[in-house]
């Protein structure tokens, strides 16, 4: 399965943002699709995640209620809305499909997309 995240940018404090994952190769929709988030000098971590079929979702307690996590398997695609974006937020995001079974671990995740910068200016 191949990756590609797209759709950082530069956002102001308040302001919102929708990256996009496009997956190619594989059967998208058996995969459990999951954000993550790398700042600079910090650990990766776990950002929110979708089942297969849309059908339940997982949030990290510092995005809860602020991102939206969604998928579109016709399209191979999941988006992440950001919204009430904040400094801290500031992070490099990838997306990753998950075979397993715990949809918050980075160890679950066979496969990664390349990254796209979000920086949330204050």
């Amino acid at each position: 399965v191949q990756l590609q995240a797209f759709g950082g940018g530069l956002v102001q404090a308040g302001g919102s943002l929708r990256l996009s994952c496009a997956a190619s190769g594989g059967t998208f929709s058996t995969y459990i699709m999951g954000w993550f988030r790398q700042a600079p000098g910090k650990e990766r971590e776990f950002v929110t995640a979708i089942s297969g079929g849309g059908g339940r979702t997982y949030y990290a307690g510092t995005t809860k209620g602020r991102f939206i996590i969604s998928r579109d398997n016709a399209r191979n695609t999941v988006y992440l809305q950001m919204n009430s974006l904040k400094p801290e937020d500031t992070a490099v995001y990838y997306c990753a499909a998950s075979s397993g079974a715990v949809p918050t671990a980075t160890a679950m995740y066979n496969y990664w997309g390349q990254g796209t910068e979000v920086t949330v200016s204050s």
